[in-house]
């Protein structure tokens, strides 16, 4: 048995969408599973010994309406049994309709009139979470029911490193005190608070713990790093010198750190994967509910401002989180570090 799965998002989508691949190889050992996801993402996939090959493809690239349907070619030829489409966007919908592929598994369009038999097996999304997981890993575990009984289904992502990986020096001479990575920016503008709440709980957790912080961020992002570590009144234990710049190099560097305190993104997934502890700092418009995962108040602890200021939101529909999308900050300045910091000082006394 053959099967693709299309994850053409983020990095966390990614991680999450392995779950799929783990369930399907645990029950079909033989089968050859394939995934397919954006290049910058691939990482997080290396190394997995449930996924036999990586189809890796650039995205501006694959927009390009001759060069989809120079792959849809491509994928006709590998005469897939099932495909498995958590993507569910109109580029991987259309792969799955002329894919030729005996079974196409995916989530039904949000739009009236947008589902145009794309899928042999459509799918409603969940309305709601019902396991510990968190709705996003649910609904991408949800897909593969459609294609048998997969009970019992392991609904943790996992990250493989080689033994060599793992034995990578990536914390040099900075293994005397505990190790704290700091998710100082998000991966776009509209998930980063503002630069002086983030200087500002740095400086709490370096004046009252004594480890080792290390900054993550993108490589294009380096200058607003910058410009958040020079608002910082405690540098002394701030290391800029240790530095991932992929995400295969942060998934061994945080492996060797201690605990993740970062913006919600696809850091948080990974450092959930490698067992890490997680503080996690919700954007205003993103569903909490959606994608918090594995979280206890204790290892996983998340904030998120609808929790702390319920009365600042008339409804957190869909459309009005796209409305705060266009412009959280005003949102953002209600989350403040004398909100976030008594939830941390738990956090951190339980992890460190």
């Amino acid at each position: 048995m053959k099967i693709l799965i299309i994850q053409n998002k983020r990095i966390g989508d990614v991680l999450i969408a392995s779950v799929i691949a783990n369930n399907f190889k645990r029950k079909y050992p033989d089968s050859e599973v394939h995934f397919m996801a954006y290049d910058f993402t691939t990482g997080v996939l290396e190394q997995n010994p449930n996924i036999d090959k990586i189809i890796a493809i650039k995205e501006k690239e694959l927009k390009k309406i001759k060069n989809l349907f120079k792959f849809i070619l491509e994928i006709r030829k590998e005469k897939y049994d099932i495909i498995f489409d958590p993507y569910s966007k109109t580029q991987s919908r259309l792969i799955c309709k002329f894919s030729g592929a005996k079974q196409t598994i995916g989530h039904k369009s949000r739009k009236r009139f947008g589902n145009w038999n794309y899928y042999t097996h459509p799918t409603e999304g969940l309305k709601s979470s019902t396991k510990f997981c968190g709705k996003a890993i649910e609904d991408r575990v949800h897909l593969i029911e459609y294609a048998g009984d997969f009970e019992p289904i392991d609904y943790e992502p996992k990250l493989f490193l080689s033994e060599s990986e793992k034995n990578e020096n990536w914390l040099k001479n900075y293994r005397d005190k505990k190790v704290i990575m700091l998710g100082v920016l998000g991966s776009t503008p509209q998930k980063s608070m503002p630069f002086e709440y983030v200087a500002t709980i740095i400086d709490y957790i370096a004046k009252n713990y004594d480890a080792y912080l290390l900054f993550n961020y993108s490589p294009h992002q380096k200058k607003d790093a910058l410009a958040i570590y020079e608002m910082c009144q405690y540098k002394q234990n701030i290391i800029l010198d240790i530095y991932a710049p992929s995400i295969r190099d942060f998934i061994k560097l945080m492996n060797q750190c201690d605990v993740l305190v970062a913006n919600e993104g696809g850091t948080v997934h990974i450092a959930k994967a490698l067992q890490k502890p997680t503080f996690t700092i919700f954007s205003p418009y993103v569903n909490k509910a959606h994608w918090a995962s594995f979280e206890d108040g204790i290892k996983h602890h998340s904030i998120h401002l609808l929790d702390k200021k319920p009365e600042l939101y008339d409804g957190f529909t869909y459309e009005k989180r796209k409305q705060i999308e266009q412009n959280p900050r005003e949102f953002y300045l209600q989350l403040t570090p004398e909100i976030i910091i008594p939830d941390l000082e738990v956090f951190l006394k339980n992890n460190l």
